[in-house]
């Protein structure tokens, strides 16, 4: 097994490491003691929840609450966490803990999952994620266990509490309340919106950005590009999200705000979307598309890719450099962004096509919205997943997959050339 690994790419480890996670949580959760008495689950939907789970989407094709035991819930809980932090960065943590080096591959691993530029301070890294995630969930969950308390036993209540914010956290938007209801009774409830929404936005805008903002002491003048970039677009994001979804939906404002954080790859709701207005669901399919940051636990193109977009565009039109908070953008970012938001473009596109020929009878915007939500790694629906064919369940399985993973590292699996040899001529190509 060991010469095995070795003579893969860390882009395939990877891979290869989601897929047999999900894979073993899909076991899992089939197995006797993970279904309540009474209940029928099927390998399918078993299959679908692990892979929501571990790609930390959050689309449901069975109610986590009404269909899991206890345990089941734990075992579910436990693959949202592994699937947030990510599969190398937890099997990395284990290395630590039982005291062994990190070689040099394991470094390289742990380096393209967390889309750093170099592999130093690997292991400090990997220590101050774990550190970073368990106080932030121990915070959300106390936070959360104030409001759960009121309407559930104590026990049950701190369930509740620690499966919320763990899936708040890791931007999953799985819930345990039973009934399909997500956060639709909590609609008015400030404490556990806030406190929902703070998590989704600290897990989405990446761990080196929140251990940026500590070690600098919020001093914003001393935050690097990337973390300008990051806390900007996504305060952007939000504000624009919110406003839009006001003027085309009859919600609240609190509700609006809370969409608008949610959509960015969290995935919880405090209405229904299959209420919602053309318009109110486009806006939401926009901001799954963008999804949350590099080196976080969301997915979508990221913020950063589409500074860079703008940037570029930008300096198309002016003829000036690309640059951003008196940095100049790297070289070739423009076209990896580009890249990157061309295949995204690709997935959901195809997807969407793919969708409506297996299920006609669903509406063009819902199909789109499923798609989009489900490569967006976000978990939103407008209800048509449960009720969905063994096909379009496994096209929302794969379309999860490569969303988790991001769609240029999929197309990397595939590439096996050494380099050319051969250099042609520059062409001439009309463009515009």
């Amino acid at each position: 097994m060991n010469q095995i690994l070795k003579k893969l790419s860390p882009v395939r480890i990877i891979a290869l490491g989601f897929a047999l996670t999900i894979l073993l949580g899909s076991l899992l959760l089939i197995m006797p003691f993970s279904v309540k008495d009474g209940v029928e689950l099927h390998y399918i939907d078993a299959l679908y929840t692990s892979t929501s789970a571990v790609c930390v989407t959050g689309l449901i094709a069975v109610d986590a609450g009404d269909t899991f035991t206890p345990l089941g819930q734990f075992i579910l809980a436990a693959l949202i966490q592994i699937g947030g932090l990510g599969v190398t960065t937890i099997g990395a943590g284990i290395i630590l803990a039982m005291g062994k080096r990190m070689d040099l591959k394991g470094r390289t691993i742990i380096k393209e999952a967390v889309n750093l530029d170099t592999g130093k301070g690997i292991v400090t890294l990997v220590k101050n994620i774990f550190i970073t995630t368990v106080i932030f969930e121990l915070i959300g969950a106390i936070l959360s266990f104030t409001v759960f308390v009121q309407d559930y036993p104590v026990g049950k209540a701190i369930g509740i509490s620690f499966f919320h914010s763990v899936a708040a956290f890791n931007n999953s938007g799985f819930d345990i309340l039973g009934n399909y209801q997500n956060l639709i009774p909590y609609r008015d409830n400030v404490m556990l919106n806030l406190t929902t929404c703070g998590l989704i936005f600290f897990g989405g805008i990446g761990f080196l950005v929140i251990r940026e903002m500590w070690t600098k002491k919020f001093r914003w003048k001393k935050f690097s590009m990337h973390a300008k970039v990051v806390l900007t677009f996504s305060a952007a994001l939000i504000v624009v999200g919110t406003v839009l979804i006001k003027l085309t939906e009859d919600v609240t404002w609190m509700g609006a705000f809370f969409h608008s954080v949610s959509a960015r790859t969290a995935g919880f709701s405090t209405y229904p979307l299959g209420t919602f207005s053309n318009s109110g669901l486009l806006v939401l399919t926009v901001l799954m598309f963008i999804g949350a940051s590099p080196g976080s636990t969301g997915g979508g193109i990221k913020t950063s890719t589409l500074f860079v977009l703008f940037q570029g565009i930008k300096s198309a039109a002016t003829n000036k450099s690309e640059k951003g908070f008196h940095y100049s953008v790297p070289k070739d970012a423009f076209k990896k962004a580009a890249v990157i938001t061309l295949l995204a473009l690709g997935v959901v596109i195809t997807g969407t096509y793919l969708f409506t020929i297996l299920e006609p009878e669903v509406g063009l915007m819902d199909a789109l919205f499923e798609v989009t939500s489900a490569f967006g790694t976000v978990g939103l629906s407008t209800g048509i997943t449960p009720g969905l064919g063994v096909g379009a369940k496994l096209l929302s399985i794969f379309t999860m997959y490569i969303g988790r993973l991001g769609p240029l590292t999929v197309a990397s699996l595939w590439y096996f050339s050494r380099g050319e040899r051969v250099k042609f001529p520059d062409g001439n190509i009309a463009i515009g």
